[in-house]
């Protein structure tokens, strides 16, 4: 994987994030409280209109639509167009 596709996290908008983030703190603290053995999983789709689906598995699914434009940003024209077709 080359240095370019990395995102790096200065360029997140973190506001986008926060309801996410919350509900992810609220759920490892409780986790990490409770007597016993718990379970926590993230899964993260790619939707269509530059957007990502994050989903947090715990118990319960706590489902977040968040916008990503720089998703797709440092991918080459071709592959870009690609994607976009096969998501439509």
């Amino acid at each position: 994987m080359s240095a370019n596709a990395v995102t790096e996290p200065s360029q997140i908008d973190i506001t986008a994030h926060e309801a996410f983030l919350n509900q992810f703190i609220d759920l490892y603290s409780s986790l990490f409280a409770h007597d016993g053995f718990g379970d926590i999983r993230i899964e993260i789709k790619i939707l269509r209109r530059g957007q990502k689906e994050v989903i947090i598995h715990c118990g319960k699914q706590y489902r977040y639509v968040i916008d990503c434009d720089q998703a797709l940003a440092n991918e080459s024209m071709i592959k870009h167009l690609l994607k976009r077709d096969l998501l439509a």
